[in-house]
């Protein structure tokens, strides 16, 4: 039986197009879709289970992207020859989606539920992952899935002054701004991304121009599915409610609350103090009443606590801690805190510390990155370790977590712009979180900042980082600078922004409420500007400027470029001469061509000056060439019968034969009559000899040659009579 296929087509307004097409592919799925843009195809499907597991107060819902090989004909490596666990590119991919997704499903929606996303064909001119969220939520349109409304997401950019949705990744090269944002028809859910430094309205602008042609995508959605027909909701078993429970709670427990929230206390003590309110109220029933009905008690209760917090600040501007909504916590920092690191600093913020290292190497450590999207190396990057105890817990240790890698992707944006392109290094930073009450992955940059500029990194510039809040009740609305990790909880927005004294570098939203103002979204953006300076001061307070020199234990690099004809006499045969030069060097040396010029560049490694002295002086001597017609100076290192090898003192190790014939003028029976070991003098550079294929030198040539003597007297004589 044929299929019936229905599509539907999005113009981007400059030519290109978006398509959305279902009816084809995995038709057993809830729902499923495929879109293509160019020659990129992505397959989308969702499936959500009849009903909710026993005991399940959560959407437990999984968000997979994954890009297959053969999509860019290409073979997956290693043994296997198989796809196998997500790469970094890929999770953060499924990060972006999920954030989006997971606020518009019903709260009460408890239902096993799996939204699929493979690429399957790709073409090198569209990104794929611009086209995720559109893919996800299409698919979950077609579905009987319960779900508040379609939503998509788009990359914007601006090149040479020009916001552009969806461009290439050769475009996004020369871009100043590259943001990817998720939104509704009616309101902003999610930012993500990366700037060189722009202003708060320069932000606010791109965010603008993205939702507008998101608002494009969700209409489209809408259209396809009424054209396939769109299925009635699914009906499921929600949450049980009981609003006289409720309003007991409520009225139990809510000025107990609020008290406890108004002290200011650390988060250990108004954690303790509220399971004690939370404890009282479980004294208030019987145990077949909390057998019955326990879990509405805490249910209940949680409601009660969040809405007490959040008056607290609505309501006098008090925090939880006792700051008003404008103050950071109080902050103290350190650098060089380990001694054989090449670059280290801790950062303390109230209850959240970061201690960072930063690890120098050559081009041979740089990050390789071989997706099917994407071929390419990093020379810097970031990586971002939240250990339990830094939260006061004990759990598991199951390898690194999607957070890890989320929290790690942003803090190494936040810096990466700000490392010069003429750094010789490659840098890895490694960010530890100690503590964590609140923006962690803000730490991380201002631990970051301080450790590179420790390592000798020249910095164009000091970067720091902020995280901000919001609670509103519709009418009322207060934006938290520095926010705790309860807060973050508690409140309407999570928004991370970081940068220099000069404009955004970086910035990470969700927001949790529908219809938040760009008055409001560019308010929070300046209060996060103030907040951003003020921890900016804290840290070149600390350590003013980049130090000038490396640590002495850390390794100096220098880069030298040869041509590409005297690579191999580097490397030797088997890497013969390579490795017996670092090993009499203490180095490590590195040769990398480069494409454009054919050019090898050498990068030489060590923490000894000498040794990376020796290494090129005997690069100079390998790529030293004569030229014919010139004159250098020479040293005798070994004497023959028939003449001397010299050295050329601009290049030790560089030897050519003096012939006897080419010592002076007069007949030289001996060498050592005119030359011996150790002299220093100059000869006269011939070039090659044609009949030997010998180089060829002369200090007879320099040398006055002597008045020339007729070969018989007695002739001269009969002349003269």
């Amino acid at each position: 039986m044929i299929p019936k296929v229905f599509n539907q087509v999005i113009e981007l307004g400059d030519g290109r197009t978006i398509t959305l097409e279902t009816g084809k592919l995995a038709k057993q799925a809830d729902g499923s879709v495929v879109v293509r843009m160019g020659d990129t195809m992505l397959l989308a499907t969702v499936v959500s289970a009849r009903t909710a597991a026993p005991g399940i107060d959560f959407l437990p819902l999984t968000v997979d992207y994954r890009e297959k090989f053969a999509a860019a004909g290409r073979y997956p490596g290693g043994f296997m020859k198989r796809e196998a666990r997500p790469s970094n590119e890929e999770i953060l991919t499924m990060r972006l989606v999920d954030r989006v997704l997971r606020p518009l499903f019903p709260k009460d929606y408890h239902a096993e539920t799996q939204v699929m996303i493979q690429l399957m064909s790709h073409d090198e001119n569209v990104m794929p992952d611009a086209l995720a969220g559109l893919a996800a939520s299409a698919a979950i349109q077609l579905s009987d899935i319960p779900f508040e409304a379609p939503i998509s997401e788009v990359r914007v950019a601006r090149i040479n002054g020009e916001l552009v949705i969806n461009p290439s990744a050769k475009q996004l090269k020369e871009a100043d701004i590259d943001l990817m944002v998720g939104a509704s028809a009616d309101f902003v859910a999610m930012v993500e991304g990366e700037m060189d430094e722009v202003s708060e309205e320069e932000m606010a602008e791109a965010i603008r121009f993205a939702h507008e042609a998101i608002k494009v995508q969700c209409e489209a959605q809408t259209a396809l599915a009424e054209a396939v027909g769109k299925k009635e909701v699914r009906e499921y078993e929600g949450e049980a409610e009981n609003e006289e429970l409720a309003a007991k709670i409520h009225e139990a427990t809510y000025q107990k609350c609020y008290d406890i929230a108004k002290k200011g206390t650390s988060k250990q003590e108004r954690g303790l103090a509220f399971s004690e309110v939370k404890d009282e109220v479980m004294a208030m029933f019987t145990e077949e009443e909390l057998e019955e009905y326990g879990d509405l008690v805490g249910k209940y209760f949680g409601k009660s606590h969040k809405a007490a917090v959040r008056d607290l600040t609505l309501n006098e501007g008090l925090r939880l801690d006792g700051r008003t909504t404008t103050d950071i916590r109080p902050i103290w920092c350190e650098v060089d805190y380990l001694p054989r690191a090449h670059g280290s600093s801790i950062f303390t913020r109230g209850e959240t510390q970061a201690l960072a290292t930063v690890t120098l190497g050559t081009s041979r450590d740089a990050n390789m990155v071989d997706t099917p999207t994407v071929q390419d190396e990093e020379r810097f990057y970031l990586h971002y370790n939240f250990p339990p105890f830094s939260t006061g817990e004990a759990r598991p240790l199951r390898g690194t977590s999607r957070r890890e890698i989320g929290h790690g992707n942003l803090a190494q944006r936040a810096l990466k712009g700000m490392v010069p392109a003429d750094c010789p290094y490659t840098i890895r930073v490694v960010s530890e979180v100690l503590e964590s009450n609140g923006s962690s992955s803000m730490a991380t940059v201002c631990s970051g900042t301080m450790a590179l500029m420790d390592a000798g990194v020249q910095m164009k510039k000091p970067v720091s980082g902020i995280a901000m809040g919001l609670i509103s009740d519709g009418e009322r609305y207060a934006v938290l600078s520095d926010i705790l990790g309860d807060e973050d909880h508690l409140g309407d927005m999570d928004f991370k922004v970081t940068g220099t004294a000069d404009g955004i570098t970086a910035c990470q939203m969700d927001i949790k409420i529908k219809g938040l103002s760009y008055e409001i979204l560019v308010n929070a953006l300046k209060q996060a500007r103030e907040g951003r300076l003020h921890i900016l001061e804290k840290l070149t307070d600390t350590i003013a400027k980049p130090n000038e020199n490396v640590k002495p234990h850390a390794p100096k690099i220098v880069t030298v470029r040869v041509a590409g004809e005297y690579i191999g006499a580097i490397i030797g045969p088997g890497g013969k001469h390579i490795q017996e030069l670092q090993k009499q060097t203490e180095t490590t040396i590195v040769i990398n061509e480069d494409e454009a010029t054919e050019e090898g560049i050498v990068e030489i490694l060590g923490t000894n000056q000498q040794g990376i002295d020796a290494v090129l002086a005997r690069l100079k001597a390998i790529v030293f060439k004569p030229e014919k017609g010139n004159v250098y100076e020479v040293k005798v290192v070994k004497v023959l019968e028939f003449g001397a090898v010299v050295e050329y003192l601009a290049a030790p190790g560089n030897e050519v034969l003096l012939h006897i014939s080419e010592l002076a003028w007069e007949r030289t029976n001996n060498v050592t009559d005119v030359v011996n070991l150790g002299d220093v003098f100059e000869v006269k550079y011939l070039g090659v000899d044609p009949k030997t294929r010998k180089e060829k030198v002369s200090r007879k040539m320099l040398l006055p040659r002597p008045p020339r003597q007729d070969k018989n007297p007695r002739e001269n004589n009969n002349k003269e009579a």
